[in-house]
């Protein structure tokens, strides 16, 4: 049996280790280095973003996994966004994206959200659609000129997922 992972606050002093596996786990799907390099900036997150993110740490105290909200959206009453989710690559597979998930729709419910807005990477969709997001259409990406992303959406509503 697998242990339950434990997802908990980050802190503002793990903004460079957060950012760091945000592109390792980027990296998971195949892409070069100069893709990665355009990725860095939209991957890097700040002090107080690493402090409103919630990370899951392996068993020698690195994070092994992540997930970040959108801090206020104004412009989506009711709605919010899955900001980030990233798992470092050989945690993947073991439970800590599902259990980071679960912990981003708990928080965007006791938000008051009843729609998770996910901007997802192509390769992770699957992970998404597996754990109940539909496929509303699609963004472009912040990074990279001209790359459409899939834009999923999540209900947060217990019993009413999609």
């Amino acid at each position: 049996m697998t242990p339950a992972v434990l997802v908990v606050d980050g802190r503002p002093d793990q903004a460079a280790e957060l950012s760091a596996l945000a592109l390792r786990s980027k990296g998971h799907w195949g892409y070069d280095a100069a893709f990665l390099e355009a990725c860095r900036a939209e991957l890097t997150l700040t002090a107080d973003q690493a402090a409103a993110a919630r990370v899951v740490h392996a068993d020698d105290g690195s994070v092994c996994g992540f997930h970040l909200l959108a801090a206020d959206l104004d412009s989506m009453p009711g709605r919010g966004e899955l900001l980030m989710l990233f798992v470092d690559p050989p945690a993947i597979g073991h439970g800590v994206g599902s259990a980071l998930l679960e912990d981003a729709v708990g928080a965007a419910a006791g938000r008051g959200w009843s729609v998770l807005r996910v901007e997802s990477d192509p390769g992770a969709e699957g992970f998404y659609l597996a754990n109940g997001a539909v496929r509303v259409g699609t963004v472009p990406s912040g990074s990279v000129p001209g790359r459409e992303l899939p834009l999923l959406e999540l209900t947060t509503v217990r019993g009413a997922r999609r």
